[in-house]
């Protein structure tokens, strides 16, 4: 696929979404850049938003496989990796996948599962394999986890350590649609759910493909010096007591390598940064006095300050 087809398509699949969950294009643009990335998204929102729905409406739409298992406190790490069984008919012990082994993966309430359960999540994320009794299984490709948090009913979870949440590539939220868009759900559900009638845009190997050119969007050293430059203000900045690790420096370099290819070119501009800075970087930060992952609003005020005060490269002439 060429650059230039790149707007095109990621229309297309915004389109095919957005019948499902209506007016919230620029969020189904975002989990696209992480599924584009091979990173992973943190949803926090409220029940009943359509973060389930949305899901199931991307899945469909990039024709990959998707699989939505609720975590609760009694979920054991084996029902997401999987076990080894004993069949008595071929006498022998059997692998029996768990529900990580899909393309997208919904993991509702993460954290209602415990610390173990939620552990077990790291190494799938992060190394693209799953190890049970010493053996490993690679994850199936493409893979993208998306993991829900309810921020209202916090009893009895257990919020997610530092080591995990900087794991996840963005952190989103949908919140409520507007009158407008209300109206607009309600007659596009009133026969049917238009779930039903989606069909795929494109196919697993074609996300593979366009992960590969996402890659090779180019970095110049100026745009790659302004990205080191917002990480380092995060790092400097008076009410942070902790920027973004190196590992969110490069998921702000493809997020903006994505973003560029979206909008059709094979280079990155500052603005293809800006864009995308806060998603990526807000659940990584801790602001002094509040622990990590908590405040939102106050972390993307700070990184807002940054954006303001950090001077971008221009153009030479």
């Amino acid at each position: 696929m060429e650059y230039s087809h790149f707007k095109e398509h990621t229309d297309r699949v915004v389109e095919s979404c957005s019948r499902v969950i209506v007016g919230k294009e620029e969020t189904v643009r975002l989990i696209f850049i992480s599924f584009l990335c091979s990173g992973h998204v943190l949803l926090e929102d409220v029940p009943g938003t359509g973060k389930t729905m949305l899901l199931k409406a991307f899945a469909r739409t990039v024709g990959s496989g998707f699989k939505r298992i609720q975590f609760t406190p009694d979920l054991l790490p084996s029902e997401l990796t999987g076990i080894n069984y004993y069949n008595q008919k071929e006498q022998a012990f059997q692998f029996r996948p768990g529900a990580i082994f899909t393309n997208i993966l919904l993991a509702d309430e993460i954290n209602r599962a415990t610390p173990r359960t939620q552990s077990s999540l790291l190494e799938c994320m992060e190394e693209r394999q799953c190890s049970v009794d010493g053996v490993t299984y690679p994850m199936t490709q493409p893979f993208l986890v998306v993991a829900t948090q309810n921020p209202v009913e916090i009893q009895g979870t257990f919020p997610l350590p530092e080591a995990q949440l900087d794991r996840f590539f963005m952190k989103l939220s949908l919140g409520y649609p507007d009158a407008q868009q209300e109206r607009a759900m309600l007659t596009a559900y009133q026969l049917q759910s238009p779930l039903n009638s989606l069909a795929p845009v494109c196919v697993g190997q074609d996300i593979l493909e366009v992960q590969k050119q996402v890659a090779q969007v180019r970095v110049s050293q100026p745009v790659a010096a302004y990205i080191v430059s917002l990480a380092g203000a995060t790092r400097r900045h008076e009410k942070i007591r902790l920027g973004i690790s190196p590992r969110g420096v490069i998921a702000l370099m493809r997020a903006s390598q994505a973003k560029a290819a979206m909008q059709g070119r094979d280079y990155v501009l500052p603005d293809d940064v800006k864009s995308v800075f806060l998603d990526i970087s807000a659940h990584r930060i801790i602001c002094r006095g509040y622990q990590m992952g908590q405040a939102d609003d106050v972390a993307k005020e700070c990184l807002s300050e940054i954006l303001v005060q950090t001077p971008a490269p221009v153009e030479q002439q």
